[in-house]
């Protein structure tokens, strides 16, 4: 392949990236916006009472050990206090195997997370595309009349922000993962505790509150970089016509 050919699928290349990048903005953002705040008036987002998404963990309360016949005839409560202590309170109990199974997730949660992952993706791959797009246009460096590639240099950071943003947002779903998957581990050594299985109804509270936000989120930053951009496209396509308009 020759120089020019090559130099030729570039420039294809930036042509496509710039008929993306404002048929993006112009036409799909706003179906975008209306999609999003579809998903947030829906039911599953508009639970008041989060009691409603507390979910069985499958790990059984086992008998006290006061309860148990320890096998020689004598109930466990003629154990001595200290042996008791050492077994439940130091070492915990050993976990060899559930006795009911796997402890699920949560599957209310769950479905709430596989619905909201594709957008997060889409604003993140967005955002990507918005930010060639500006970089393509934004014209050789020259003393003066500046003022047009300030603006496009100022849409280029927020682009930068929200993709950062939304990128953020997957790591927020496997640090709910991992904080769950945590307290179920502690919930299946020290069984009694009351306190884990309440910190599993708290983390996914957390988790169902912070989805929530993240879908009004992400149809912020679309209405965010639709305004921004819609109102300074002539300058951010051609920022050397005049310096005396202003950014908003």
């Amino acid at each position: 392949m020759s120089t020019d050919e090559v130099q030729a699928q570039v420039n294809e290349f930036r042509e496509q990236i710039k008929r993306d990048a404002e048929e993006l903005v112009l036409k799909k953002f706003p179906l975008y916006m209306l999609d999003l705040n579809k998903l947030l008036a829906n039911e599953k987002f508009k639970i008041t009472s989060l009691d409603k998404i507390h979910y069985d963990v499958n790990i059984p309360v086992p008998s006290a050990p006061g309860q148990l016949d320890n096998g020689d005839g004598l109930s466990s409560k003629k154990r001595k206090f200290e042996e008791v202590a050492v077994d439940t309170s130091v070492t915990g109990t050993k976990v060899l195997v559930l006795p009911n199974g796997t402890s699920p997730s949560n599957k209310f949660l769950t479905e709430l997370i596989q619905m909201v992952k594709p957008k997060m993706k889409r604003l993140v791959e967005d955002a990507n595309l918005l930010k060639m797009w500006i970089l393509f246009l934004i014209p050789r460096i020259e003393d003066g009349n500046n003022f047009g590639v300030s603006i496009q240099e100022d849409t280029l950071g927020e682009i930068r922000t929200i993709e950062a943003e939304a990128a953020a947002y997957f790591d927020q779903v496997s640090r709910y993962y991992l904080s769950r998957g945590k307290i179920i581990a502690k919930i299946a050594k020290y069984p009694h505790v009351e306190d884990f299985r309440n910190t599993l109804n708290e983390i996914d509270e957390k988790e169902y509150l912070s989805l929530t936000l993240v879908v009004a989120e992400l149809r912020n930053h679309y209405a965010t970089l639709h305004d921004i951009i819609t109102k300074n496209l002539s300058k951010i396509k051609q920022p050397r016509n005049s310096n005396t308009e202003n950014m908003y």
